[in-house]
């Protein structure tokens, strides 16, 4: 016996000698090819790795005695131990799914986890489908998921829509940092086309109140965008990556550059993209409704002539203009790992764009649809947004961690607003800046099998600065005008604490409890240079409590019940209490210093079943109640006056207020079959009502019916996708009162239904080129999602050519 465990001890210590730098590459069992992403954990969950874009990982930080669990959705997961790895000579290869199921990594918790443990709905969208989808920004690559409504005002915008909420109720993460600043509006935003849909390596998109682990602003949902970061080499060797791209799309003539490198040594690294677009304006479809001929012509528009205003005819009606804009992106990412327990990142972001055209302000028309044209000009100016970055992990167990992540991030963002009324020399200027300053400090505790802990703390301050001018074009005189936020500065700051537990009550059933606790201080100083308010000064302190408690209960193979409750809240912020603004002609938003903060309280029913490897089939259930919901209503009463003059026009007083109670409820469904080799049908749709109670009026961002069907046939090196995007129509009676005020976004039904018919295929030529061709709306169909200022793109060949070294 003794000599059996000697030789036992001699193995053992062979194959930790071997193992010790050891690097694992997996690959696809049919096509040998390597898989990125694919993630390598211990039984314990306490270790993990990644592989590459070379489908490497070093699994020198595992033990002799650990587990190796191969994940990843595409293909079927794996266990072996480190010594069957090390028999296979440190290659794997996994096979694939037909119909992707469970078990997905999120970052639920800013953690990887298992998605079958998260009670939460969850949506991932790969690098892949990215790739195969082409978005010319990221709000067309959440809209391409089929599960995110996105309204845009103007070509050069994109505003989420998540289970009726929308613009500041909705959190936008980039590499687990919020972006929501102090001045993100209830009314659409267009901030997430900042992030570089070429950059990204997978978004996750997490449905309903986020409060526990992203604070204020979550309440309909979480869309996270991971970039890409640098990656190691695990010897002597260097890991370098180059990707190169290049498209067009006819329906606004996009020409799009893009590349990314990234070099990788042993303890640093470093990865540098960088994406050009230019967009002419947009052509629309020519097929225009029967019932509704001219709707979505653009049959006239101005122009400057001899120091005049003239209005001419359009020669193409479907060409939209004005809607065409430039943009461009810049990342740098460094990395630097000294020895395996700390590994320190840091990353800088910036985007910028020319000026964007708002083009629902330029086909505005006195008296409805039958006066002239408003306005001359009304165009955003450049909108620039840099975030700089720094996170530094460790690894280490002790008694009250196993990994820590500090992160401190500073995020710079500009904005302007500048319009001219048709035949005034006039064109007035409104410029924001905003800096955010955020410092977080995330930990988890792997307390034993069954049970782990997320905690953390965070601050986050915020300041305004807002100025504003009148400029006349023909004699360069200017003059000061009301600005939109507060002239003398505003601070806004949300101090956090938070914790997660999830546990294993049996094998089958998870639970996952979590609270966090917000502080918020709010200040912002009114100038009475234009307006004479009976207050100088807003003040705001107060605090939020909000939490949840989930269940994952599988009580077979493939099937999968989830139970969620959860708040959520949000806390006024300046654009909230302190802007000044029309929201359309004849109507002023003023500020409102009572203003409180508004709560949800939320229940999720998932069913999620599959069938064997032919077939899966979601559905999520959902209902929302809103107390003190933060609406737009008259306030003259509370005000003193009913009106007042803004930009020389007599308007309406109008306020952010808490109007009492709301609800809203949906149903989202998914289906996926794999109907035979290599072919393979998905479809999705999602419904969803919501009233507002003390009015008994319908929500604004409820989005009518929409999703996606689709046909896929794959066979190496060739995909085809045939596929539609549809919504329903949305009668004008189940508009909000203030959308149905802007008659020159809608018919006077309402959002008419429709649908389009698509085509895309990809097509790998070498093993570093793939092209990919694809024809969106084939039919030429005119028509515009609901909310949305300019109507969508007519027949579109896109072409794209990417090539990876």
């Amino acid at each position: 016996m003794r000599k059996f465990l000697g030789l036992l001890v001699v193995i053992l210590l062979f194959i930790s000698a071997e193992v010790i730098g050891q690097t694992v590459k997996v690959v696809s069992g049919s096509s040998e090819q390597p898989i990125i992403n694919v993630y390598i954990y211990n039984n314990g969950r306490n270790k993990m790795v990644a592989t590459n874009h070379d489908g490497e990982a070093s699994v020198e930080k595992f033990s002799v005695n650990d587990t190796l669990n191969f994940q990843h959705p595409s293909y079927q997961p794996l266990s072996l131990s480190l010594a069957e790895v090390a028999q296979k000579n440190f290659l794997v290869a996994l096979k694939g799914k037909s119909v992707l199921m469970d078990n997905v990594y999120v970052s639920a918790s800013k953690r990887a986890e298992d998605r079958s443990k998260i009670p939460q709905p969850i949506t991932q969208i790969t690098q892949e489908e990215i790739t195969l989808t082409n978005p010319q920004t990221s709000a067309d690559l959440l809209k391409h998921s089929g599960e995110v409504f996105v309204q845009k005002s103007q070509m050069g915008g994109g505003s989420p829509m998540i289970r009726g909420f929308a613009a500041n109720s909705v959190l936008l993460a980039v590499d687990g940092v919020r972006m929501n600043n102090a001045i993100f509006r209830s009314g659409n935003l267009q901030n997430v086309i900042s992030i570089d849909p070429n950059a990204i390596e997978t978004t996750e998109v997490l449905f309903g109140p986020g409060a526990v682990i992203y604070g204020s602003d979550a309440l309909g949902g979480v869309m996270d965008f991971q970039t890409i970061s640098p990656e190691l080499s695990f010897d002597s060797t260097t890991v370098t990556n180059f990707n190169a791209l290049t498209r067009y799309g006819s329906a606004n003539n996009e020409r799009t550059i893009h590349a990314d490198a990234s070099f990788g040594f042993e303890k640093w690294g470093s990865t540098t993209s960088i994406t050009y677009s230019n967009f002419d304006d947009l052509r629309s479809g020519s097929d225009f409704y029967d019932e509704f001929p001219n709707f979505g012509k653009r049959e006239e528009y101005v122009v400057r002539r001899g120091g005049f205003d003239a209005v001419v005819p359009n020669k193409d009606v479907t060409v939209q203009r004005f809607s065409g804009y430039e943009q461009l992106n810049l990342m740098q990412k460094i990395r630097y790992k000294p020895t395996p327990n700390w590994d320190v990142e840091y990353g800088f972001h910036f985007g910028s764009t020319t000026d964007i055209p708002r083009y629902d302000r330029l086909i505005e028309r006195e008296n409805g649809d039958t006066g002239p044209l408003v306005n001359a000009e009304w165009y955003y100016g450049p909108q620039i947004w840099m975030n700089s970055t720094l996170r530094v992990d460790y690894f280490g167990s002790t008694d009250i961690y196993d990994n820590i992540t500090a992160t401190f991030s500073h995020q710079w963002f500009q904005e302007s607003r500048n319009d001219r009324d048709f035949q005034d020399d006039w064109l007035r200027n409104r410029e924001e800046n905003v800096n955010v300053y955020i410092g977080q400090l995330d930990f988890d505790k792997h307390i034993d099998e069954q049970k782990e802990l997320y905690y953390g703390i965070e601050g986050i301050y915020n300041h305004v600065g807002s100025e504003a001018k009148s400029t006349n074009i023909a004699t360069g005189r200017q003059v000061p005008v009301a600005t939109r936020y507060p002239g003398g500065g505003s601070h806004f700051t949300q101090l956090a604490a938070y914790a997660k537990y999830e546990q294993e009550l049996t094998s089958d059933l998870t639970a996952v409890i979590g609270s966090r606790y917000s502080h918020i201080l709010l200040n912002a100083q009114l100038s009475d240079q234009f307006y004479d308010f009976d207050f100088r000064e807003i003040s705001l302190n107060t605090g939020a409590l909000s939490g949840n408690v989930g269940f994952t209960y599988r009580p077979a193979d493939q099937l999968q019940f989830n139970l969620n409750g959860s708040t959520g809240f949000r806390a006024p912020n300046v654009d909230d209490v302190a802007k000044v603004f029309d929201s359309e002609p004849g109507t002023v938003i003023v500020p409102n210093p009572d203003l409180n903060s508004e709560y949800t309280y939320n229940v999720d029913l998932a069913v999620i079943k599959g069938f064997g490897d032919a077939a899966k089939f979601e559905v999520n259930g959902f209902y929302t109640w809103l107390r003190d919901a933060m609406v737009r209503r008259d306030f003259g009463d509370s005000f003193g006056q009913d009106s007042i003059v803004y930009d020389g026009t007599m308007s309406n007083v109008e306020a952010v207020v808490n109007a009492g109670k709301a609800y809203i409820y949906g149903v989202k469904a998914k289906f996926s079959t794999q109907i035979g080799k290599g072919l393979s049908f998905s479809a999705q749709g999602t419904y969803t009502e919501g009233r507002d109670k003390s009015n008994d009026k319908p929500l604004r961002h409820v989005a009518p019916f929409f999703g996606t069907t689709s046909l896929t046939y794959e066979h190496n090196p060739i995909m085809v996708e045939v596929f539609s995007e549809f919504n329903a129509e949305k009668p004008i009676s189940d508009f909000s009162p203030s959308e149905r005020s802007k008659t020159h976004l809608y018919t006077s039904e309402g959002t008419l239904g429709w649908a389009t018919l698509n085509i895309r295929t990809s097509y790998q030529i070498t093993e570093e080129t793939k092209i990919n061709i694809g024809i969106e709306n084939i039919f030429d169909k005119h028509y515009r999602p609901y909310s949305s200022g300019i109507s969508a793109p007519g027949r579109n060949i896109r072409v794209a050519l990417r090539a990876q070294i």
